[in-house]
């Protein structure tokens, strides 16, 4: 599943790093940062935008302020592997509101998981009643998150 990649200039490059750092930014105030005109910058959001290069934007929120204090990373072995499992355990996964992300791997694991949660009792349930039991899932297993080193979204463009 590779994709196209684009070919995209300096200005382009810049208008995307000042949208990563911060999303909600004007075209005026992006105008003043990459020294284009706010009309010509509105052109290239929206090209940005259509060529899906900016995919959404959204607000970035506190998950510890929210009560979500553990993050988990969990890898799942599936019982079988079969097209039809794996996509029963991609419905189950992402009608999960604290799976965070879902990958699929290669080597021991299946996929990896990265769940918040508000305690350890929300993990055990998560685990216990809804993953273990789930035809699809043969094994689980479970890392807490005892430190964040870097968190970072933003992609090395510049």
């Amino acid at each position: 599943m590779t994709q196209e990649t684009v070919t995209l200039d300096a200005f382009d490059l810049a208008l995307l790093t000042a949208l990563q750092d911060n999303g909600a930014r004007t075209n005026q105030e992006l105008a003043e940062l990459i020294h284009l005109s706010a009309s010509q910058c509105s052109r290239r959001r929206a090209r940005l935008e259509e060529d899906g290069i900016i995919r959404r934007y959204r607000a970035e929120l506190d998950a510890g302020r929210l009560g979500f204090g553990i993050t988990v990373f969990i890898f799942v072995s599936l019982a079988h592997h079969s097209r039809d499992n794996a996509g029963r355990f991609r419905d189950l996964v992402t009608a999960l509101p604290p799976v965070q992300e879902a990958h699929a791997l290669t080597g021991e694991a299946d996929y990896l998981l990265k769940v918040m949660v508000r305690d350890l009792a929300a993990l055990a349930e998560l685990v216990n009643d809804v993953l273990l039991p789930h035809k699809s899932v043969e094994r689980v297993r479970s890392n807490i998150v005892l430190q964040t080193l870097k968190d970072e979204r933003k992609l090395p463009i510049g």
